[in-house]
């Protein structure tokens, strides 16, 4: 009963949200929305391991539904009307807000399914939302970033629907089932084998839409772009978060059959695709947020092969998707404010950022510290973990290009950032620029505190979650 009225309740806010066009109810209609995704967060983890209907407050689940929670707070109080120094309108501020509403509900409802369908269908629901989001400034560029991604994210779901077609006729003669995430687990053994890996090549495929992987990563390369940059911080972090979902739950039936081992390698084929994709066009882009989108597909192949190498990877998988939506959401919205200081996403027209906003330039070089994996980044012992994984496993041939690419990334992202840190820009009038606040600095700080928190000394329950969640693919 608890999800139904959360559902009914953010879909009739979002639905307010779209209609309303006074300012101060727009804003109270977003603070109730907090509260109640506050509330959900803390009911769904007081139903700890219970069915409701067809969804199920499993430690993944939860853990993930916590994050978007956290991160969901700043970004809907970080204006996209301050950030963007644009004419607002009623009608563009309740279609941003509204979106924003209906995105985090269909991912909380997402990462609590416990039916393959569901899933589904409220990752369609993140599509609708999110393309409103991408549209919001109504640009030529816009438009064909928003149709972009809707086609491509379109096509991944048709994918992910003839891939449950598949599965469908796995079952065979199989007594009949339903297509529960934990029933398809108890009868995986019997699953035709032929069928099944067809099914896994299809919604993998379909998944990596979101999840930012080869092959279907494009998808979110231009919505990162072109969406305001609160938006943005959601779709490089919690929205890449459903695909891996996706995966996770379709890869926990396969790790009851002898597919498994044929499934992972699929996985390292796109990881190691993916993180070659980030490494080239991060040595050549010059868009701040496209760079950071790139940035996000690097470390989506890094999960991809700590869930695809096993044993403490699994660990490191979930612990890197978190730490990794922390950082990287901060980033964007940090982002936002530079843009708000230069007017621009152009890397060569951004410079000296330390003369003019020195709290922003202190944390976004903080920001370059942790999201590229250094001590004390709390990444750096996630993907310690994921590389110690793939030696165990035997992948050496996989760890050593990877390293590589690595620092290829490394250094593409230092170069970048470092020149927009310090390096002033000639011509550039700096008399009329707008001061960000400092008020909003301080929630990118937090999640930034947080990505080295949980990775250097984690609490007990966070660390419990992961585990816990981890037994779904081994017991």
């Amino acid at each position: 009963m608890t999800v139904i009225a959360y559902f009914v309740i953010s879909l009739v806010l979002a639905l307010l949200l779209f209609a309303n066009k006074n300012k101060s109810l727009n804003n109270a209609m977003v603070a109730l929305f907090v509260v109640l995704q506050c509330a959900f967060t803390y009911m769904s983890f007081m139903a700890k391991g219970e069915n409701l209907l067809y969804f199920k407050m499993d430690s993944l689940g939860l853990l993930l539904l916590l994050v978007l929670t956290i991160v969901s707070i700043p970004a809907l109080f970080h204006r996209y009307d301050y950030i963007y120094a644009e004419t607002e309108t009623p009608r563009t501020r309740g279609i941003y807000y509204g979106a924003m509403v209906l995105l985090v509900m269909a991912l909380s409802m997402a990462y609590l399914s416990s039916h393959i369908a569901v899933t589904w269908i409220f990752v369609e629901i993140t599509t609708l939302s999110a393309s409103a989001l991408v549209y919001h400034r109504r640009s030529a560029g816009s438009i064909e970033a928003t149709w972009k991604y809707i086609f491509v994210c379109s096509i991944s779901l048709v994918f992910v629907f003839i891939g449950i077609l598949f599965l469908s006729i796995a079952l065979g003669s199989v007594a009949e089932t339903n297509l529960t995430y934990d029933s398809l687990t108890q009868i995986a053994p019997k699953l035709d084998t032929f069928w099944l890996k067809l099914a896994f090549v299809f919604i993998f495929s379909g998944y990596t839409a979101k999840f930012g992987l080869v092959p279907m990563y494009t998808a979110g390369i231009d919505a990162k772009d072109k969406a305001p940059t609160p938006a943005a911080g959601l779709f490089s972090s919690v929205l890449m978060n459903v695909g891996f979902v996706g995966v996770f739950r379709f890869y926990q039936i396969l790790t009851h059959t002898q597919v498994q081992s044929w499934a992972s390698h699929v996985m390292i084929i796109s990881a190691v695709l993916s993180i070659f994709v980030a490494t080239v066009y991060l040595l050549k882009v010059k868009n701040v947020k496209r760079m950071l989108a790139y940035s996000s597909i690097e470390h989506m192949g890094v999960v991809a092969l700590g869930l695809a190498a096993g044993g403490i990877g699994y660990y490191a998988a979930i612990l890197h998707l978190v730490l990794h939506t922390f950082a990287k959401s901060s980033l964007f919205m940090q982002i936002g404010h530079l843009y708000m200081v230069f007017k621009t996403k152009d890397i060569y027209q951004i410079g000296n950022y330390f003369t003019y906003n020195t709290p922003g330039a202190v944390f976004l070089l903080l920001a370059f510290v942790c999201v590229t994996a250094m001590p004390p980044s709390g990444l750096f012992v996630s993907e310690f973990l994921v590389f110690k994984s793939l030696f165990a496993a035997n992948y050496i041939y996989v760890l050593v290009p990877v390293l590589i690419m690595l620092t290829f990334i490394i250094w593409a992202l230092g170069k970048n950032i470092f020149k927009m840190l310090f390096t002033p820009v000639d011509g550039f009038d700096a008399s009329n620029i707008t001061k960000p606040s400092c008020v909003e600095t301080v929630s990118q700080y937090i999640l930034l505190l947080l990505t080295v928190y949980l990775g250097i000394c984690p609490p007990d329950f966070f660390v419990n979650l992961i585990n816990e969640a981890v037994q779904l693919l081994t017991l």
